[in-house]
């Protein structure tokens, strides 16, 4: 039980926890552990590199706290609500990240370890459709444009490609970077489209240099 919460608490990656396990399952040394794992967990660097920019004002000891429980989850809830009111808001984004993520993610992990015995075979129930459903949903979210839609799209087939010929470290890499330059090389807006105020958005989030706002 320790160790499950202390990998929740100190760790807190879903996708990096459960490869890392399977990992050990398997008696993988802890070096290639650890690599792989970092791979996998390399796309927090777009998420932070698109929060950046309206974080600047931020002490750096507060946005290192900020980091850490930084998740696909907490970025796409705080992407879009700093979008939609047009300013970073911090208390927001604790609530999000804290609140919505961090304390449901440790309440669920000591429930698993307490109660996940009494489950001989979670994929039997369909629970194992949890997590890329979720996955998905935050995608949709955050496709509020064309070229995001390109992005998203480009990114799945490049990603799942990769995960099913070499492996799902470098497939989620390889698709969180080359994604968002192939939406980047997609036509913009139409010719003569009106520009939406930001006013007027209903939770765009930040864009991922695929060509909205910072």
């Amino acid at each position: 039980m320790t160790e499950a919460v202390a990998s929740s608490v100190v760790v807190f990656a879903g996708a990096s926890q459960f490869a890392a396990a399977g990992y050990v399952a398997a008696g993988l040394p802890w070096a290639p552990i650890v690599v792989l794992t970092l791979f996998l967990n390399a796309r927090h660097l777009l998420y932070s590199a698109a929060l950046a920019p309206r974080l600047r004002e931020v002490p750096a000891a507060q946005r290192a706290v900020m980091s850490h429980v930084l998740t696909d989850e907490a970025f796409a809830l705080s992407a879009a609500h700093f979008h939609r009111i047009g300013r970073p808001d911090l208390p927001g984004y604790w609530l999000a990240a804290v609140g919505g993520v961090f304390i449901p993610w440790n309440v669920a992990t000591l429930a698993g370890v307490l109660l996940g015995g009494a489950i001989p075979d979670p994929s039997r129930l369909g629970l194992d459709i949890v997590f890329p459903a979720a996955m998905g949903g935050l995608a949709v979210g955050l496709a509020t444009g064309r070229r995001e839609v390109v992005a998203a799209g480009a990114g799945a087939i490049i990603g799942t490609g990769l995960s099913l010929v070499v492996g799902p470290a470098l497939g989620i890499v390889a698709g969180g970077l080359l994604g968002p330059l192939v939406g980047m090389a997609a036509p913009g807006r139409a010719p003569g489209a009106r520009s939406v105020p930001d006013g007027e958005m209903s939770g765009a989030p930040l864009d991922l240099g695929t060509g909205g706002e910072p």
